[in-house]
């Protein structure tokens, strides 16, 4: 399964950004999707994630009530829609999916069995 993520840029503090992950992948409707986040130096961080028929959705206490994760597996595409952005949310943000459906791992990093190449957002002050 190859990702294809999108959408990242330059955003002022406050502002708006809507990221795309999109698949060619037929079989995408039966995967779940997650967003995860990485600066250099750190760890691959946790950012939301949305079960592979869109009925549930899970989010970081960092974005939630500011990101909202959907997906359209008519279009095979996953989104992140990025709210009030600041600037701690800079970083690259990277797709992946996973057959894997215990929802209690979605936040693992390990867990997912595909990733797209990130896609870079930067939130100035």
């Amino acid at each position: 399964v190859q990702l294809q993520a999108s959408g990242g840029g330059l955003v002022q503090a406050g502002g708006s950004l809507r990221l795309s992950c999109a698949t060619s992948e037929r079989t995408f409707s039966s995967y779940g999707v997650g967003w995860f986040r990485q600066v250099p130096g750190k760890d691959r961080e946790f950012v939301a994630a949305i079960t592979f028929d869109g009925k549930s959705t899970f989010y970081a206490d960092s974005v939630k009530g500011r990101f909202t994760i959907s997906r359209d597996n008519t279009k095979k595409t996953v989104y992140l829609q990025m709210n009030s952005l600041k600037p701690e949310d800079t970083a690259v943000y990277l797709c992946a999916a996973r057959q894997n459906r215990y929802e209690g791992s979605f936040h693992i990093p390990g867990t997912y069995d595909f990733w797209g190449q990130g896609t870079l957002v930067t939130v100035s002050s």
